[in-house]
C-alpha cells in the first residue's frame, strides 16, 4: 500500500516542485534578455529586500556568488533599511505578489534615500512603483505560491547582478544544475515513492520535530528546508548553521534527556565546503547520536557549487512533499498566513 495519497495535494504542488529545472531554466533566459541601466552598476553594496519565499531566492543566490561577489550583499528581512543604504546601494525588492507590506515600506525607504532600485515581483503595487517611479522592473509571470517560485526569485536576482558586470556569468553551472535536477526529478517523483529517498527520510521525520543542520554552501539551503517543512508540511522544524551552532547547540543536546523520541535532524552536507565544515559535520552527527537523536545525513550532489545548493535544496521539497502527504494535509494550504494577514489589516 503506498502510504503517500496525492488526494491531498488539490492545487497540484507536485507539479511545481518536478517543474522546478523548467522554471529555473525560464528565469536564466529571461534575466539574460533584459537590459539594465549602467547606472545601477558599480554600487558599493547590495540589499536584497523580502520575505518568505521572496527572501530565500536572495539568500540562495548570495549563497551561490559569496566566493565571488567583491561587494557586500545582505538579505533584508523587515520594514526597515539598515543605515548603510545610501545612494551608492543597489536595493533589489523581491515580492512575489507585489503586495508584500514589509517590502513596500523598504521601497519607501529605499526612495527617500535615492538608492537605485530594481523590482522582482510578479504585479501588484510594487510593479505599479515601479513604473511610477521609473525604476527597472523585473516582472514574471507564474501560478502557484511564492514558495514554489524559488527558480525565480534565486535566479532573476543572480541575473540581475551578471547583466549588472558583479560577478561572472555562470549559464554552464546552471546547465548543469538543472540536467542534474531533472535526473533527480525521475528518481523523487510520485511515480518512484516505492524506494524514494526523498519519501523514506519524510517516514522517519513523520510525527517528529525536525531540526536542519548545514554550513557553508548548505548554510542557507537549511533555511529553505525549514521553511518547506514548515509550509508544506505544515510541521514543527528549525535550522542552525555550522560553525555557529558548534559554539552553542552543541551543549544543549543533553536536556531534555528524552529529546531523542521527539526530534529528528537532517545534517546537509556538500563536498564544496571548507574541510573544517565537513568535519565539523561528522563530529555534531557524532555528538547528536551519543545523546540520543536521530540524524540523517543529505549529502549534495554534483560537482560545481550551483549543482550542490540546487540538488540539496530541491530533494528538500520533495520531503516536505511527502512529509505533508503523510501528515494528511494539503502541501499548498496558507490557511494560517491568510488569517494573519487579514488580523493586520484590521489593525488590531
Amino acid at each position: 500500500m503506498n502510504p503517500f495519497d496525492s488526494s491531498f495535494d488539490r492545487a497540484g504542488m507536485i507539479d511545481h516542485i518536478v517543474g522546478l529545472p523548467g522554471q529555473v531554466r525560464d528565469a536564466w533566459a529571461q534575466v539574460r534578455n533584459t537590459t539594465l541601466p549602467p547606472s545601477h552598476a558599480g554600487a558599493g553594496a547590495v540589499a536584497i529586500c523580502g520575505m518568505g519565499g521572496s527572501a530565500i531566492g536572495g539568500d540562495i543566490a548570495r549563497t551561490l556568488i559569496d566566493a565571488e561577489i567583491t561587494v557586500p550583499v545582505v538579505v533584508v528581512r523587515g520594514y526597515d533599511l539598515p543605515a548603510f543604504v545610501k545612494a551608492d546601494t543597489l536595493v533589489i525588492l523581491s515580492s512575489f505578489s507585489g503586495t508584500t507590506e514589509e517590502t513596500l515600506a523598504a521601497c519607501d525607504a529605499a526612495l527617500e534615500r535615492g538608492a537605485p532600485m530594481i523590482a522582482v515581483t510578479t504585479g501588484g503595487v510594487l510593479a505599479e512603483r515601479a513604473k511610477k517611479e521609473d525604476f527597472p522592473l523585473l516582472q514574471f509571470s507564474f501560478q502557484g505560491m511564492p514558495r514554489e517560485a524559488i527558480g525565480y526569485s534565486s535566479l532573476l536576482m543572480l541575473g540581475v547582478l551578471t547583466q549588472l558586470g558583479y560577478v561572472e556569468d555562470h549559464s554552464q553551472e546552471i546547465a548543469a544544475a538543472t540536467d542534474l535536477m531533472d535526473t533527480m526529478a525521475e528518481e523523487l517523483g510520485p511515480g518512484s515513492t516505492n524506494g524514494n529517498a526523498a519519501g523514506e527520510l519524510a517516514a522517519r521525520c513523520h510525527g517528529r520535530i525536525v531540526g536542519v543542520y548545514g554550513g557553508g554552501l548548505m548554510a542557507e539551503v537549511s533555511r529553505r528546508w525549514k521553511g518547506q517543512l514548515n509550509e508544506n508540511s505544515k510541521s514543527w522544524a528549525f535550522f542552525d548553521q555550522l560553525p555557529e551552532l558548534n559554539h552553542n547547540a552543541v551543549l544543549g543536546f543533553r536536556f531534555p534527556q528524552d529529546a531523542g523520541e521527539h526530534l529528528r535532524v537532517v545534517q546537509l552536507s556538500a563536498e564544496g565546503n571548507h574541510p573544517r565544515i565537513t568535519l565539523r559535520d561528522k563530529v555534531t552527527a557524532e555528538l547528536l547520536r551519543s545523546s540520543g537523536v536521530p540524524v540523517d545525513i543529505v549529502e549534495a550532489r554534483g560537482q560545481n557549487a550551483f549543482e550542490q545548493v540546487f540538488s540539496a535544496l530541491y530533494f528538500g521539497d520533495f520531503v516536505s512533499y511527502y512529509l505533508a502527504l503523510l501528515n494528511g494535509v494539503d502541501p499548498s494550504d496558507n490557511s494560517a498566513i491568510d488569517h494573519l494577514k487579514a488580523r493586520l489589516a484590521q489593525g488590531g
